[in-house]
């Protein structure tokens, strides 16, 4: 199963802090880990195994997006920073639309990202 980690720049402490809490069913249910660029080098340096994309501003979440239009992204977490501006609102909407379109587990936040993991 193939899971997207993505967090803005004033939630990527939380999304670490997230992953650590969960680093057991992760790590049970063999979870690949991808990420945009940023997030992927915080989740790394907490030590955890992710694939990094690029930065999502340079086009990490579209590359994302294009995982989840293909099949292979089969959950995205997503902390949103909602009271920020981001240069690249237009590819997070992409985002969110395509894992609407190919019916794809969201999350925007820790509680709603919590509940997905403990499904799994």
């Amino acid at each position: 199963m193939e899971i997207a980690i993505i967090a803005h720049d004033g939630k990527k402490a939380e999304m670490v802090q997230f992953l650590n809490e969960h680093r057991e069913i992760l790590q049970q249910k063999n979870i690949n880990l991808v990420s945009t660029g940023t997030t992927g080098e915080k989740v790394s340096k907490a030590g955890f195994q992710v694939t990094a994309m690029l930065s999502g501003p340079l086009g990490g979440d579209a590359q994302i997006a294009a995982r989840v239009a293909e099949g292979k992204c089969n959950m995205v977490i997503f902390f949103r920073d909602p009271l920020d501006k981001h240069p690249h609102e237009p590819d997070i909407l992409m985002l969110m639309r395509l894992c609407d379109v190919h019916n794809v587990a969201l999350a925007t936040n820790p509680t709603t990202a919590e509940l997905l993991i403990k499904a799994i």
